[in-house]
């Protein structure tokens, strides 16, 4: 019987059109105050996103006063929102209507004291930069304010210390994506071309990406896939397989990408530092994929070759190899005395056997010619045209076998000057692979530690 006769008591002349003041020129206060307690979605593409928040209103209603010993010692009690008047509080960066649960009713003391506690599902913009996606950190504010009254109607004021705000994880879901930092508060008056001003209360909620699942998911195949092309160099330059090794690298890394970009956030504004990341590896790759054909080029040329510039033996035989501290560089110079003993060994090989069949070299001819002129005359006589013969074949195999033999001289040269090549450009491009690593690392740990 109390609540009905406070309720119907309270309720029977009430004005709630009028802002609740005895004195128009009294302003009304309306502390407010807000806990995060989820972050639901973050849009990128759309910069929206959706927060689940606490959100309390106190103000003092004049009009909704009495004495507790006339009611049974009733001091509070809850009356119907559509009841009474409730200030036209709203969020300035409201974008969409969010699924929020309806509260019905208010808690009203006997001073006045009205206190409306609702939890609101909050769809904002908010200006998100996402360059240092996986490693991003963002703040999106709320804006509370009244959007007709201006500040002698409806003052504005935060409920709690905004140390306690700031701080507060109390209420907070911290299990998805999005961690809470920690929410600012700030109080500020504006005006409209020189109006009225009006009251706001901004609340700054900072959030920071966890960036465990993007790592694993995307910055570690990377990072094999880059590993898998270094490791690749050692590879011999002379062999076909490097450059088939280096097209299924490149043809993986580009499915890689395929199937990545999907999980990538994706806005009109800019792009992430991650993205740029993807495209120089790309980059990476295709240059790697260029030196290897270059090189195999080098080293897999036609019979019809000309000799090693003298500038380039003296270029990249002796001084590159210094530089590079190879270690076998002193077979880049037996090379040659090698070929020329070998070409010299056949020589003598095949002298030796015509002699062995009578084709006896020309000074020993003339002392054989001086000893027994008559016996040497008839022997030729009878035999010499098979013996022309053999000859002509034997110097034309002899021949062949000089010409092959300084080919593969040729080909010996320009397969050291590739070689010596290919170690040149792997430690360049091993020096940009690094420096670029430690360029992008270094940025993240810093992003990621302020």
């Amino acid at each position: 019987p109390a609540l009905h006769r406070l309720s119907h008591s309270l309720l029977a002349h009430y004005q709630k059109g009028t802002r609740p003041v005895r004195d128009w020129r009294t302003t009304t206060n309306v502390a407010i105050d807000l806990m995060v307690y989820a972050i639901l979605s973050v849009d990128e593409k759309n910069q929206v996103l959706t927060t689940y928040v606490w959100y309390r209103q106190h103000w003092t209603d004049e009009f909704l006063q009495w004495d507790p010993e006339r009611f049974d010692n009733l001091t509070q009690i809850s009356l119907p929102v559509e009841s009474i008047w409730v200030p036209d509080i709203l969020i300035n960066e409201f974008v969409d209507v969010g699924k929020s649960p309806h509260v019905p009713y208010v808690y009203v003391s006997h001073h006045g004291e009205v206190q409306n506690l609702k939890p609101i599902q909050v769809m904002t913009a908010c200006s998100l930069d996402i360059y240092n996606f996986p490693f991003d950190v963002q703040n999106c504010s709320l804006t509370f304010t009244s959007w007709l009254h201006h500040i002698r109607d409806i003052n504005l004021s935060l409920w709690r210390q905004p140390e306690l705000v700031k701080f507060d994880r109390s209420v907070f879901m911290n299990q998805g994506e999005w961690e809470l930092l920690y929410v600012l508060s700030r109080f500020q008056e504006f005006s409209v071309k020189s109006s009225d001003s009006y009251a706001e209360m901004k609340f700054y909620v900072v959030i920071r990406r966890r960036p465990l699942f993007y790592t694993v998911s995307l910055l570690l195949p990377s990072i094999f896939l880059m590993v898998m092309d270094i490791v690749g160099f050692y590879l011999l330059p002379n062999s076909g397989e490097r450059v088939s090794f280096k097209i299924t690298l490149l043809l993986g890394y580009s499915v890689f990408l395929i199937i990545v970009s999907d999980t990538l956030p994706a806005t009109a504004v800019g792009t992430p530092l991650i993205g740029i990341y993807f495209v120089v590896c790309m980059a990476l790759l295709v240059i790697s994929l260029t030196e290897t054909i270059l090189i195999v080029r080098l080293v897999h040329k036609q019979d019809l070759q000309p000799h090693v510039p003298e500038w380039v033996k003296r270029l990249l035989l002796e001084r590159a190899t210094v530089l590079l501290c190879i270690r076998d560089r002193n077979k880049f110079s037996q090379s040659r005395t090698q070929s020329s003993d070998i070409s010299r060994q056949v020589e003598n090989d095949s002298t030796a056997k015509l002699n062995q069949y009578g084709c006896e070299d020309p000074r020993e001819r003339e002392t054989v010619r001086g000893a027994g002129p008559t016996l040497a005359s008839d022997g030729q006589a009878e035999g010499s045209p098979l013996l022309h013969g053999v000859l002509r074949e034997i110097t034309a195999i002899r021949q062949f076998l000089e010409k092959r033999e300084e080919f593969r001289d040729v080909a010996r040269e320009w397969l050291q000057v590739g070689y010596v090549l290919d170690v040149l450009l792997f430690r360049a491009y091993l020096v940009a692979v690094l420096a670029y690593t430690i360029t992008l690392g270094t940025l993240w740990s810093v992003w990621r530690d302020a």
